[in-house]
């Protein structure tokens, strides 16, 4: 028997409110491999032949997005890890993004798995992630809860790197919008030189630009939560039909991401992520927006997708 290079596929399936919710959750990373709700695309997918194009789908930790040089400081300490994006220099996407994480719970509708980081190059720290994805009326909630299990004080960030979909319709075509004001410029690396205004940018995603004009792999701030204090970004097709990213108050920042180079039916093409993070890119070395547990201390937060109709 042939094992997937994302490790067991975690099928899950929910019919209510007259919705048939259907999802693909693997193992490895505790990635999305698919979400549909009626039949309809929520996420971009893939074969589960392949490892995930783009980090699609997967779960990001301890750190979102990339460290500068895999150099950051742990209380006066130089810390030096290791290089996962050689290109550009970087350590990326943290450190279980190749890891099979462990089946906690599961039933026809949700699963929870859980992980171990524990201390090696450049990561002096011990920390338990549990991830649990959960098919809701439309759509999916995925939650997380992190435990510091070693002995000293740990900084940690969370984030995931979904790409969305509206059904089968052309992603060029699709609006995105995202209620921010600010957002990081990045050298060639991708990593932050500072923040800047969005107002009159071809960065502001407010008025709900068309995907197709845009080129992007900009993280952003100032998110402006909604009067529930949850943060949205929204494709929209033109017939009024949406998929929507949501995040709780924890998670103050969305990386969106539009290459053109993603694989679909052995074509290439655009394709637009919104990633949900506790932190923006290179957040080790600067503090910025990290958590930070005492020994024994737990965390959790969550994010989700939602189908709206038009």
């Amino acid at each position: 028997m042939t094992s997937s290079p994302t490790g067991d596929q975690l099928h899950l399936r929910r019919e209510v409110d007259g919705r048939v919710v259907e999802a693909v959750v693997t193992s490895v990373a505790a990635g999305l491999r698919s979400l549909t709700v009626d039949g309809r695309a929520l996420t971009e997918t893939f074969p589960d032949t392949v490892v995930p194009p783009s980090a699609c789908g997967i779960t990001l930790f301890p750190w979102p997005n990339r460290v500068d040089g895999g150099r950051w400081s742990l209380d006066g300490e130089a810390q030096q890890l290791d290089i996962t994006e050689p290109s550009r220099g970087n350590a990326s996407h943290g450190l279980l993004r190749y890891t099979s994480y462990r089946l906690v719970e599961r039933d026809e509708h949700a699963v929870t798995q859980a992980a171990t980081v524990y201390p090696q190059h450049g990561w002096p720290l011990q920390l338990d992630l549990t991830v649990r994805h959960e098919l809701v009326a439309d759509g999916l909630r995925v939650s997380y809860e992190v435990e510091n299990v070693g002995a000293r004080p740990a900084p940690f960030a969370v984030g995931a790197h979904p790409f969305l979909r509206v059904g089968d319709v052309d992603v060029a075509d699709l609006t995105v919008s995202l209620d921010a004001a600010t957002r990081f410029a990045v050298d060639e690396r991708g990593v932050p030189t500072g923040t800047e205004p969005v107002e009159g940018t071809a960065y502001d995603l407010r008025g709900a630009p068309v995907v197709g004009d845009l080129d992007l792999d900009t993280p952003y701030r100032d998110v402006a939560p909604g009067d529930d204090g949850v943060r949205r970004t929204r494709l929209t097709a033109p017939d009024g039909t949406a998929t929507e990213l949501w995040q709780d108050a924890s998670f103050g920042y969305v990386q969106v991401f539009t290459p053109r180079n993603f694989p679909r039916d052995g074509v290439l093409g655009l394709a637009v992520a919104a990633e949900p993070m506790t932190a923006p890119p290179n957040a080790l070395a600067t503090g910025e927006g990290l958590l930070r547990l005492e020994p024994g201390e737990r965390w959790s937060g969550s994010w989700g997708m939602r189908h709206v109709a038009g």
